[in-house]
């Protein structure tokens, strides 16, 4: 990725507010990368205050989304993904994942951070398999009618739609709550190839945490953030669909590779919980 020095200025067409935090620099700072300023690292620590189990819940779920996408593409022959809400290049990246088994897989990033588009597409030159579109993600006319879809999501090619700890910044009662863009994304995947669908979600059994954790986010992103949500929900998402073994679980839990590391929670006030489906 292009790394950033700390308060560093972007020339970019489309611009952004340093002063205010960003759930893609958050997320980035979290997993040990440099692209942030200081009003992300404070709301980073402010996070921490009530849910200081995020640098582990944030490794854990990257490490699942490099799991689905091996899997996807070794074992179920994916080879087109619609990568929704992905933020910033801070790690191994969904192209970079499916690539490595085989160079022809295709990948369009949707995002509307405009710090995630610029350095999306300085990562991205030179690759003609992947691509990044500028749009809110609830828009799914908007970006499957995009050019980057257009082109790179072809008929007739098993294809993966990823909403991989991303639905927690949609809110409820917003115009195009979680489990219907679930909906309206799965009905517009290629009809004539197996499609499939991978979703997680930060959740909590308490009440009290999922209340706590929501304001803060919403206060700290000037509401640019949804809501943390109980396993239930996530569950409800995959309605219609065949969820693939081991189901709906802690991401930790998800097909984990035997001989691998796993990152351990300090505390449990929060997790990742999701899984992966055929969605027809």
């Amino acid at each position: 990725m292009v790394a950033l020095e700390p308060d560093a200025e972007i020339v970019s067409p489309v611009t952004y507010d340093p002063a205010v935090p960003s759930v893609a620099r958050m997320y980035d700072l979290l997993l040990g990368g440099h692209a942030h300023f200081q009003s992300d690292r404070d709301g980073v620590r402010d996070l921490l205050k009530v849910a200081p189990s995020s640098v582990e819940v944030a490794a854990i779920n990257r490490a699942f989304l490099v799991r689905t996408v091996q899997t996807l593409v070794r074992d179920y022959g994916v080879r087109q993904f619609i990568d929704h809400g992905s933020g910033l290049p801070t790690q191994r990246n969904v192209h970079q994942i499916a690539q490595e088994i085989d160079d022809s897989c295709r990948v369009v990033y949707i995002d509307n951070d405009p710090m995630v588009m610029h350095t999306g597409r300085t990562l991205l030159a030179g690759n003609p398999n992947t691509a990044v579109v500028h749009a809110d993600m609830r828009d799914t006319d908007e970006i499957f009618s995009s050019k980057a879809v257009q082109d790179l999501i072809l008929p007739r090619v098993p294809t993966a739609a990823l909403f991989v700890s991303v639905l927690h910044c949609i809110p409820e009662k917003g115009s195009v709550p979680p489990a219907r863009l679930v909906r309206q994304v799965r009905e517009r995947l290629p009809a004539d190839a197996p499609a499939y669908m991978a979703i997680s979600q930060l959740v909590s059994p308490r009440l009290d945490v999922r209340r706590r954790i929501t304001d803060l986010m919403a206060d700290l992103t000037q509401h640019h953030w949804g809501e943390v949500r109980t396993e239930e929900d996530v569950v409800g998402y995959f309605e219609g669909m065949e969820i693939l073994d081991p189901g709906v679980v802690e991401v930790s839990q998800w097909r984990p590779a035997p001989t691998a590391a796993r990152t351990a929670q300090t505390s449990d006030e929060w997790t990742e919980f999701g899984g992966v489906a055929r969605a027809h």
